[in-house]
């Protein structure tokens, strides 16, 4: 596999190692020992699935500490517009965002630590989205930010009024209001 960083510290793109041949391709979707090695700590407890239409919008979703959840994500089945926004106060990149395609074909994974808010659109008809998880789902802890946030300003490449929103996505505080309890910590 391959690690490849981005501009905000902690989130990272995976590349897998996939084999090809006339019969199609294989690949490992997650193999602790070799994110060991490449020093990230994950402790995956928990495998999630969702389904998702076209222009479906999901998040933005996460708990507040201690019951915070890193996540490896990836698409099995189409194309998404993955979003992780940092949320760790005194990060150098508090309240930015970073936006990511992900799809059957890249077969690109995207960890988001601790401390981010997550979101995706749906950019093609039938979206099987799979996301691994540090942690447990919380109801008490379960928090979100408003995907439409004007200072958040996330390009999600479709007018607001084409997307599906559940109402409670669309009930979510703007990133001001929002509770935050993430610290950022160096390396």
């Amino acid at each position: 596999m391959t690690i490849k960083t981005t501009p905000i510290p902690g989130l990272l793109i995976i590349e897998p190692r996939i084999f090809k041949d006339n019969r199609g391709c294989f690949f490992e979707l997650f193999n602790d020992a070799n994110f060991h090695e490449n020093g990230i700590e994950t402790g995956f407890i928990q495998d999630n699935v969702s389904h998702s239409v076209k222009n479906t919008i999901r998040g933005l979703h996460y708990q507040l500490a201690p019951y915070g959840q890193a996540k490896l994500v990836q698409v099995m089945k189409g194309r998404v517009l993955d979003v992780a926004v940092d949320l760790r106060e005194n990060s150098p990149t508090f309240g930015q965002h970073y936006a990511i395609e992900l799809s059957d074909e890249n077969k690109l994974q995207f960890y988001i630590p601790k401390g981010f808010a997550h979101g995706f659109r749906a950019l093609t008809e039938d979206v099987v989205f799979f996301y691994k998880c540090n942690a447990a789902y919380n109801k008490e802890a379960e928090r979100g930010i408003n995907f439409n946030d004007p200072d958040l300003a996330i390009d999600w490449k479709i007018p607001v009024g084409e997307s599906i929103v559940s109402p409670k996505d669309e009930g979510l505080p703007s990133f001001e209001e929002a509770e935050k309890n993430f610290f950022f910590h160096e390396g």
